[in-house]
């Protein structure tokens, strides 16, 4: 159990240093984003053969519709969420994708015919004051209320993300994230092309590098370590480690990045994060 609980805080700690390494790179997002789904896919391919495990074929063919439906999801989601990164800074960026597991609350009973638990809807007004805050819309900062919008945007795709997994079932996780990862790559690479065609794309060793290491590091070895320790840690142990992604990313933009952030801007962090780990008590 220890070991399962070092390798999913390693997997979060990643995670949460994605838009560190991501500003290395001068290659436009949406191809970062294609070349991650392609790395991370082939990895866990490989690893599954290095660990003489097999894809169940019949497993994905009974849950293709929501494994589709969560690839393009993810793949949507990655998108927002990386141009948000170009558009504002790390923190805001991480904490608006972290709206998610609030906008979850509020759509449950809907959705997932959950009732809603009225305990939690503090935590929800509490977290909408943060991002009010955190946006910074009227200090006139244009291009910060972009990425706020972007980061949103990537929180409701992850939303999407979470509705479909509830859908799937009887099948491995690495099964599962092989497919979306493969459908992630799939999604977005229209627009890739689209956006870049006849673009003369900046390539350089340091980008390419990088990329590398967004595709096997973040995302393979992280997804590998993430499943391992989802399958055997308790629901609630995951559910607070969890937040140390954005805890991460939010220090990372302050101490390695020098990213400035008004008294507001930490007030409101503190609300949205205080939100969704109080949340996750009620």
């Amino acid at each position: 159990m220890k070991l399962e609980r070092i390798k999913f805080i390693t997997a979060v700690v990643l995670y949460g240093t994605i838009g560190l390494f991501l500003r290395q790179v001068t290659i436009p997002s949406e191809i970062v984003v294609l070349c991650r789904g392609i790395i991370g896919s082939a990895f866990i391919l490989v690893y599954l053969k290095l660990t003489d495990r097999h894809i169940d074929i019949t497993a994905i063919k009974n849950n293709s519709r929501w494994l589709l439906l969560s690839g393009i999801f993810l793949g949507l989601n990655w998108g927002f969420l990386f141009a948000a990164y170009m558009h504002t800074t790390i923190a805001i960026a991480s904490l608006c994708n972290y709206m998610a597991p609030l906008i979850i609350i509020l759509i449950a009973p809907v959705v997932l015919h959950e009732p809603l638990n009225t305990k939690k809807l503090p935590c929800v007004a509490a977290a909408f004051i943060g991002i009010i805050l955190v946006s910074g819309f009227w200090e006139g900062a244009v291009g910060k209320l972009s990425g706020v919008l972007l980061g949103l945007s990537s929180a409701l795709c992850f939303v999407g993300i979470v509705i479909c997994n509830r859908k799937i079932s009887k099948i491995s996780s690495f099964d599962k994230a092989v497919v979306q990862l493969a459908v992630s790559a799939l999604t977005i690479l229209p627009y890739a092309l689209l956006k870049n065609y006849n673009a003369a794309l900046p390539w350089n060793m340091k980008s390419i590098l990088f990329i590398f290491i967004l595709g096997i590091v973040h995302t393979g070895i992280a997804y590998c370590f993430y499943f391992s320790g989802l399958g055997s840690l308790p629901v609630q142990t995951i559910a607070v480690l969890g937040y140390l992604e954005p805890v991460v990313s939010v220090f990372c933009s302050a101490f390695f990045l020098n990213e400035s952030m008004s008294v507001a801007g930490w007030i409101g962090a503190v609300l949205i994060l205080g939100a969704a780990v109080i949340s996750e008590w009620n």
